[in-house]
């Protein structure tokens, strides 16, 4: 099968959830279809971006693009600009003129065209729309909402509330004009069966890379060391680890004093290293080329989100290294995982010290938990599984062209 592509982004460096599902989902495609990838290149990703692409597509087809940076005078600009915008400044900023004409060329040459999350939909036309997929990693307007939730000021709420709302009626519209969606979790197909009415609707599973995300034989874990992996520009995880930092470390200090906290992830923000500022044992690592020596050598990984929506990779590569997890229920979200057995998960900041704690005094429980999710993983999450069940639910979409 011929398949077109569609994304904001090239794939490499493949740093963040998105990407990594992505990159994975298309790696196992590739071995029985045809993909042209059609993206966004704002210039950022380094040239050996473009030659990595031939790890998940035969064809790529890149569109320059150049949207303002984040705190500079366009950016702030075009901020104002939006307020008279139906649309939510997260698609806006995405709308592109050669992307649009590249759309339109390349889908009539190809069976199947998928739009790889909501963003690239604003510039996929409302015909072509109807005989496409649309690729949900997440529910968007949930992830928002939430944001609208967290405590900020008012005008910080206000805006946030604006921009729920007009991604609550983009991806409502967009959910309907796509002739099918494929969530990555049963509860995200819930959502949109549920609150968008839409009536076609499956699921594929999160995977997972088994041989690349396998335990360290030989490593020596720190008995006392927590890790929180994850992409620090992406705000539920900045907002997540700095509560747990403010609200959660304090209390498991009270009890096992030489606690450790390694914060692994790109970009961290100005207010996540102010947040560990007088903090003893928190270590902040910035962009690494490889995740796993830090997970290897964790007691515990902890997602303790409190905003966010689709599934989060993070929690299967610790699983499948054998790494015990204390995460909150958002954390976990969408994923087929039991408390008690697979992880741990609790949420006020008293719960997740003390599931915390009992897992760093109790190394027999740690490890049968860990047992039990590694099993898990093993048994139900590789990437070519999750590839095969997503072309199966996109058969009836093939473009007759």
């Amino acid at each position: 099968m011929r398949i077109l592509w569609i994304k904001t982004e090239l794939l490499h460096p493949v740093d963040k959830g998105g990407k990594i599902r992505t990159y994975q989902m298309l790696r196992a495609l590739v071995r029985n279809h045809h993909v042209t990838y059609l993206c966004l290149d704002d210039g950022t990703a380094g040239a050996n971006a473009l030659a990595q692409s031939q790890e998940y597509a035969q064809d790529l087809i890149t569109v320059p693009f150049v949207p303002p940076a984040k705190g500079s005078y366009k950016y702030i600009v075009a901020l104002l600009r939006n307020i008279l915008s139906p649309l939510p400044y997260a698609i806006a900023r995405y709308q592109s003129v050669s992307l649009q004409v590249q759309v339109a060329k390349l889908a009539p040459t190809v069976e199947l065209v998928v739009c790889d999350f909501l963003t690239p939909a604003v510039n996929i036309d409302q015909s072509l729309q109807s005989q496409a997929v649309l690729f949900q990693h997440n529910v968007e307007a949930m992830i928002w909402g939430r944001r609208a939730q967290v405590p900020q000021s008012w005008l910080r709420r206000a805006y946030m509330r604006l921009q729920a709302q007009r991604m609550t009626k983009f991806e409502t519209a967009m959910c309907r004009g796509f002739r099918h969606v494929v969530a990555v979790s049963a509860d995200d197909a819930e959502v949109f069966r549920r609150d968008y009415a839409v009536g076609s609707v499956s699921h594929v599973a999160t995977g997972v890379d088994l041989e690349y995300f396998a335990p360290a034989p030989g490593v020596r874990r720190n008995a006392m060391e927590l890790v929180f992996v994850g992409s620090m520009d992406w705000m539920p995880n900045d907002e997540g680890i700095r509560w747990f930092i403010g609200e959660v470390l304090g209390l498991v200090r009270k009890r096992i004093a030489d606690v450790r906290l390694t914060i692994v992830g790109r970009s961290p923000t100005t207010a996540l290293r102010a947040s560990i500022a007088g903090q003893p044992n928190v270590e902040i690592t910035g962009t690494v080329d490889d995740v796993r020596p830090y997970l290897a050598r964790a007691a515990l990984s902890v997602v303790p989100l409190r905003i966010g929506g689709g599934t989060r990779l993070k929690i299967y590569e610790a699983m499948a290294m054998g790494v015990p997890i204390v995460s909150t229920h958002i954390g976990a979200e969408g994923l087929p995982v039991q408390d008690g057995e697979h992880l741990l998960l609790v949420d006020s900041p008293e719960a997740q010290s003390a599931a915390i704690i009992k897992l760093l005094q109790q190394p027999g429980e740690a490890a049968r938990i860990a047992d039990n999710a590694r099993n898990f993983v093993q048994l139900n999450c590789s990437w070519d599984a999750v590839a095969a069940q997503f072309v199966a639910n996109c058969s009836a979409t093939r473009l007759a062209m």
